[in-house]
């Protein structure tokens, strides 16, 4: 059997960090403040209730305990579009859980396409994931973060232009290796 978990943390260790893609990763994962969380579920209803259960749970949990949630969920919204019409309910949740502007959803996915590229542009592999997840992620922690670093807006361009130069042959290089 996979193990969804263990794959996820080498995903976000070598290609992530590695790669510098969130340079705000690093930290909370060498002090395992990211939690993991698989839901093998293929019922949307049951899915929901993980993400809210996981975003009260990272509400009510100090942040120098878990800092943010990555939720794997490999057997469900495996198709892309499917996903993204999901993340709108996730968003929905949040502001019916009154945490709007408290926790926020980034979307990562196998098969991640951002508007206006072709599904074999580099750039798409900055929200590439191994399998399908929500990073359920503390504003505050985002504001304190964003504080600390000079000039954060240019971060996608950055990842951007890190994929491109990569090519996609080199990005499946860095996924597939051993070793950072």
């Amino acid at each position: 059997m996979e193990n969804y978990l263990e794959k996820t943390k080498i995903w976000v260790e070598r290609f992530v960090i590695g790669l510098n893609l969130c340079p705000f990763a690093k930290k909370p994962f060498s002090q395992g403040k990211i939690r993991f969380i698989l839901e093998e579920t293929t019922d949307l209803e049951q899915l929901a209730a993980t993400f809210v259960k996981e975003c009260l749970f990272l509400h009510r949990t100090k942040t120098e305990s878990v800092e943010t949630t990555l939720l794997v969920h490999p057997y469900i919204l495996t198709n892309f579009y499917d996903y993204l019409d999901f993340i709108s309910v996730a968003e929905a949740l949040l502001e019916q859980l009154e945490l709007e502007g408290v926790i926020q959803v980034a979307s990562f996915h196998p098969d991640y396409q951002f508007e206006g590229t072709t599904s074999d542009a580099p750039e798409n592999y900055t929200n590439r994931s191994p399998y399908p997840m929500l990073h359920l992620i503390r504003e505050d922690s985002i504001a304190n973060a964003l504080a600390h670093w000079e000039n954060p807006e240019e971060i996608p361009q950055i990842n951007i232009e890190k994929m491109n130069e990569l090519g996609v042959e080199g990005i499946k290089k860095v996924l597939e290796s051993k070793s950072q």
